[in-house]
């Protein structure tokens, strides 16, 4: 199943998408409806059974178009931090240890990560598809682009392993981890250079575990048509399995909480010289039965 959050007039709706690619309001299919994906994700197996058991009950004119709506992220407001991996495509730390801006790099071993390295996003930077990525007046000049997939925490809990990791996770959503590259350098360290407003696009939708081979999935990145990131996430350094038991050592996982796997090469910082994100610009990221994430630059008014 997919599923979206939309606006309907000032409101926030959850949404499922059908195979004709229409929207099925969560709230008219079972009384009591989760108010949003969090405390859908939050009821379990006993949510989603009553969910698929009202949905053949919706009449066609009930449902809604996908291209009539304004998407918002499909969990537009996280519980907590955005759990991100750094350098995790053998590509990606080769370019970004060579582009000067890499201050993590270890002298010893430079480009491949020996474990996975962590950060996080705020939630606040967190927007839809088709919104727009405001590039600050001030901060933040060398703006980038990274395609990454999403893993969304369903079961929650806390030193799981890598053999029960996949049982842990309820689906799967495009995130655009953007970047302030003179942020990242200045500070050495991601967070403030991750986290500014509206850079954490996700979207459009989550579909659920069941739908997707997520060690077998085609992510790609376009700039103005161009295309500039293509990879697998079979080319992951550290699997999803890996980043679930390292992140759960010592930290207990929740339902709701998002993990960004990493991105590949082909960002900005990639090229010689560098090519960075201007107004205008716009950035489509599409990964196998997720969908398509498409937001523009602006400058900030």
């Amino acid at each position: 199943m997919r599923f979206v959050t939309f606006l309907e007039g000032t409101d926030a709706q959850l949404g499922v998408l059908d195979d004709g690619q229409k929207i099925i309001r969560v709230k008219s299919v079972f009384s009591n409806a989760p108010e949003d994906i969090i405390e859908l994700i939050q009821l379990g197996q006993a949510g989603m059974l009553s969910l698929r058991e009202g949905m053949d009950q919706v009449l066609e004119s009930d449902k809604i178009p996908f291209d009539d709506v304004h998407l918002l992220a499909p969990i537009p407001r996280p519980i907590r931090n955005i759990m991100c991996v750094g350098k995790n495509y053998y590509t990606h730390a080769h370019e970004f240890a060579q582009s000067g801006f890499d201050k993590s790099a270890s002298k010893t071993d430079p480009d491949i990560p020996v474990a996975p390295i962590i950060f996080t996003k705020a939630p606040s930077s967190v927007i839809g598809t088709r919104e727009q990525i405001v590039k600050p007046r001030k901060l933040g000049q060398k703006v980038d682009y990274e395609a990454e997939l999403g893993v969304v925490i369903g079961k929650g809990g806390r030193n799981i392993s890598k053999e029960i990791a996949y049982d842990h996770v309820w689906g799967y959503t495009i995130i655009n981890d953007m970047t302030a590259r003179d942020i990242q350098a200045k500070h050495k360290q991601w967070f403030i250079g991750k986290s500014l407003d509206t850079f954490c696009p996700m979207g459009p939708w989550i579909a659920t575990a069941d739908e997707v081979d997520p060690e077998n999935l085609d992510l790609k990145c376009w700039v103005n048509g161009e295309l500039r990131q293509d990879a697998q996430t079979k080319d992951l350094i550290f699997d999803i399995p890996t980043l679930i038991e390292t992140l759960s050592e010592g930290i207990t996982l929740i339902p709701g909480d998002i993990i960004a796997t990493g991105t590949p090469a082909g960002v900005g910082i990639g090229f010689d010289p560098p090519i960075f994100l201007k107004e205008g610009d716009r950035i489509q990221i599409s990964i196998t039965g997720l969908g398509e994430l498409e937001n523009t630059i602006v400058d900030e008014v």
